[in-house]
């Protein structure tokens, strides 16, 4: 295949991407950069953002009716997980719980992309769940273009207090991570990791 033919093929792949993903929303979850400006994305977050109000009225305890209608209807799996309010989203319904899960005061999941999250897993106060990413050139940036890649955090993991995620991480079953930690590339199963950015520790008994 010449240059020429070569090129002319990137740029049809390019425009058949392009209709595949006319939707700003289309482009979000597809990893794409995409205009957070978007008018339907502007409707989605801010309906979010009114479910997470109510919740963070509801008072810390038994998950009455009222609770269990706004979480069910924030979130993609709520499957009964354990949240104290606060709690901050992007769009709610991309993050996804297996059973037990447990997530304390103040934490923030920004969901711009799958955030999946493993059975049993604990959650520390004021932890962050970022899923959102920006183009390293500034005038990229000030157009509003953005994108997103998912995490995945296994079953029975413990994160600590204000420990900070960040996009595209995977942590395996059983990891610790600690308070405080800038998780910015993969944690292994059973593994402890801590500081910023996060690197292994020996786990203590």
């Amino acid at each position: 295949m010449t240059e020429t033919t070569t090129s002319q093929h990137d740029r049809q792949d390019g425009r058949q991407d392009d209709r595949q993903h006319d939707r700003q929303y289309d482009r979000m979850i597809a990893g794409l950069d995409y205009d957070a400006s978007d008018p339907e994305l502007v409707a989605m977050r801010a309906r979010a953002q009114r479910l997470a109000q109510q919740l963070a009225g509801s008072v810390d305890g038994p998950v009455d009716d009222a609770r269990r209608a706004v979480l069910t209807e924030l979130l993609g799996t709520w499957n009964g997980a354990v949240i104290r309010p606060p709690f901050f989203v992007d769009f709610g319904r991309h993050i996804h719980f297996e059973p037990g899960c447990f997530l304390n005061y103040n934490c923030v999941f920004l969901d711009v992309a799958e955030i999946r999250v493993g059975a049993r897993t604990q959650i520390g106060p004021a932890v962050q769940v970022l899923t959102a990413d920006h183009p390293r050139d500034p005038a990229r940036r000030a157009a509003g273009v953005e994108s997103g890649r998912p995490i995945r955090i296994g079953a029975d993991v413990w994160i600590g207090a204000a420990a900070i995620v960040l996009p595209g991480v995977t942590v395996g079953d059983g990891a610790i991570i600690g308070a405080g930690a800038v998780v910015t590339r993969d944690v292994a199963p059973g593994a402890t990791v801590a500081g910023n950015p996060a690197r292994p520790v020996q786990r203590r008994a």
